[in-house]
């Protein structure tokens, strides 16, 4: 039977969606479809999102199963016009698979291009009578939906529970260091307002760890988006003033030409070492927990059942400018975006929320999340508390593995689309 050729167009948005749910994704269409592009080829469309850094088609370009990309900033012109940036064409196939953003979207795209639609579902499934499809990540999903609909819905697990099978394994799992090293992830974040606070304090934390615990080795993961030279920056006290104001450490650039490694020597003598390799699934599944800051991080920590930290210091208010809707954009605007920012960060620490993904997910906290004037001898204070009760480590460990779904998310969703695609 000759194949018709056909156009699999995926929506997604931020640069968490790309590493979590785009990338298994793709992975399984090609694995299940095949690389012919002449029968099927896979476009990717980003909308804008808040917590985007800019380099999303950066990250996007690097899986190769991927044809075509467009990057938020032509995503309106594309929505009202139907026409992309550089006037792609649409095979008379195709179905739109939602993977993050505006659900609406899906509807709006698929009728546009008279495409069969699939949305991937984690917590709520929106617009119901016009979209073909759900992928629903847990059965609760399909019960908070009318049951006139049931039949659009199948269960297929959790994307992000597909980063615990990934990645390539870490160097601290075997060789010379061995499994029984102590690590501790530092993830200080990826945009400038978050990195000024969690660079300086996190090393100020690791720090005092070392102090007591000194076989204890550091790694920095340094997000995706980010150079080794722009994060050096904030552990610089001439470019960091707050170093300074706060006292926090500092810390230099070193460089092992025999490892070929690069670190940050802090004050004190601690190495801390810069990990660049992505997706960094495997080293991290090897910490015994992680200090991070809120975002996409705490999603990925939590698939892996990684036990965290999650520090929000509010010396700096705004520093956080990642909330969605008109709060986001408020906080994000020119020059009146960081009066908006601290406003709306005083007003949300307020009226305590949980922050952490994780947290989200469960409705209680299952990691710890430190807010307010953070001290890292007080921090510290907590951290050790738990490396020397792992009981502890353990238990939150197994919360975190409980609140998520099964894996496999991502060849159901595949099967999913090439039923759509044969209809």
């Amino acid at each position: 039977m000759l194949l018709q050729p056909s156009d699999i167009l995926i929506l997604s948005n931020g640069p968490g969606e790309l590493a979590t749910w785009v990338r298994p994704v793709v992975k399984s269409l090609r694995q299940l479809l095949g690389n012919d592009r002449s029968v099927y080829r896979i476009s990717l469309i980003l909308s804008p999102c808040p917590n985007a850094s800019g380099k999303e088609v950066e990250i996007a370009e690097s899986y190769p199963e991927i044809d075509r990309i467009q990057g938020a900033e032509n995503f309106f012109s594309f929505l009202l016009t139907g026409k992309t940036a550089q006037n792609w064409d649409w095979r008379k196939n195709g179905v739109v698979l939602f993977l993050g953003g505006d659900q609406f979207y899906t509807v709006i795209i698929g009728k546009r291009l008279n495409y069969r639609t699939v949305i991937y579902a984690e917590w709520d499934a929106r617009w119901h009578q016009w979209i073909d499809r759900f992928a629903a990540m847990t059965p609760k999903v399909v019960v908070k939906s009318p049951q006139k609909y049931a039949d659009k819905f199948t269960v297929v697990g959790d994307l992000m529970a597909e980063v615990q099978e990934d990645g390539e394994m870490g160097r601290w799992g075997d060789g010379e260091m061995g499994r029984e090293v102590e690590l501790i992830g530092l993830l200080p974040g990826s945009k400038p307002a978050k990195l000024a606070q969690g660079v300086p304090l996190t090393l100020a934390i690791a720090q005092q760890i070392h102090s007591l615990r000194p076989t204890t080795k550091f790694i920095i993961f340094v997000a995706r988006t980010l150079d080794i030279q722009t994060l050096v920056k904030f552990a610089d006290p001439q470019q960091n003033p707050i170093i300074k104001k706060l006292g926090w450490a500092s810390a230099e650039l070193v460089f092992f030409p025999e490892s070929k490694q690069y670190f940050l020597k802090t004050e004190s003598g601690l190495d801390v070492e810069l990990y660049t390799e992505f997706p960094a699934y495997q080293l991290l599944s090897q910490c015994r927990l992680c200090i991070t800051t809120v975002g996409a991080n705490t999603a990925e920590l939590g698939a892996l059942a990684v036990p965290m930290f999650v520090l929000l210091p509010t010396q700096q208010l705004d520093a956080m400018r990642s909330w969605d809707g008109l709060p986001g954009l408020l906080a994000n605007s020119p020059i009146v975006g960081s009066i908006f920012a601290k406003l709306i960060n005083w007003l949300v620490l307020k009226n305590k929320k949980l922050f952490a993904w994780p947290n989200i997910w469960a409705k209680a906290e299952i990691v710890p999340e430190l807010v307010g004037k953070l001290q890292p001898e007080k921090v510290a204070e907590m951290i050790l508390n738990y490396l020397e009760h792992p009981e502890k480590l353990r238990e939150m460990s197994d919360r975190l593995r409980a609140v998520r779904g099964r894996s496999g998310a991502a060849n159901k969703i595949a099967q999913i689309l090439q039923e759509e695609i044969g209809r």
